[in-house]
């Protein structure tokens, strides 16, 4: 398996149409999207607790956020604050994954961090289409995605380190 990179062209009618919308293409690094968004002011402190709060609640069960198939996760903070940046990398389409996130936090009974900016709907565990709308609406697509080890999920990923830590403990015990 050799690294590779793709160029994303432009959306036009031709890109496949899902439930939300148009699906951006799977790429070496599989899914993802970006979103910036205004903070709302006064809640940078807020969303830095919500990223310790998400930290801490990942060391108490580290299947929690499993359901999303994520492979990265960041969160940006800049322009003194003012505003943020989401940026994930996951297994799945657009649709499944905004749907999932929905069912997660309301399962969880827990808010979103997008509660601290500009323009979220704060009706949306009843009303999942904001979500989505505006998630939509503050996505950055990306135009060039490489990926290391292209087109590979999270779950091989998980595997492969399965079976490395399998042959190395078989090994020590050879010794």
């Amino acid at each position: 398996m050799k690294p590779a990179a793709v160029l994303i062209p432009k959306h036009d009618d031709a890109w496949e149409v899902g439930k939300h919308g148009p699906i951006w293409p799977r790429t070496p690094a599989c899914y993802g999207f970006t979103i910036i968004a205004n903070v709302k002011p006064g809640t940078a402190e807020i969303i830095r607790g919500y990223g310790l709060k998400l930290a801490k609640a990942l060391e108490s069960d580290s299947e929690l956020l499993a359901p999303l198939k994520l492979h990265y996760l960041r969160w940006v903070l800049f322009d003194n604050d003012t505003r943020f940046m989401y940026q994930g990398i996951f297994d799945t389409d657009f649709d499944k994954y905004t749907e999932d996130a929905i069912e997660l936090f309301k399962r969880a009974g827990v808010d979103t961090v997008f509660e601290n900016l500009e323009g979220f709907p704060m009706d949306w565990k009843t009303n999942p289409e904001s979500f989505i709308q505006f998630v939509r609406a503050h996505q950055c697509p990306s135009f060039m995605e490489y990926g290391e080890y292209p087109y590979v999920t999270a779950d091989e990923i998980k595997k492969a380190l399965k079976v490395k830590a399998a042959l190395s403990e078989m090994l020590d015990q050879m010794q």
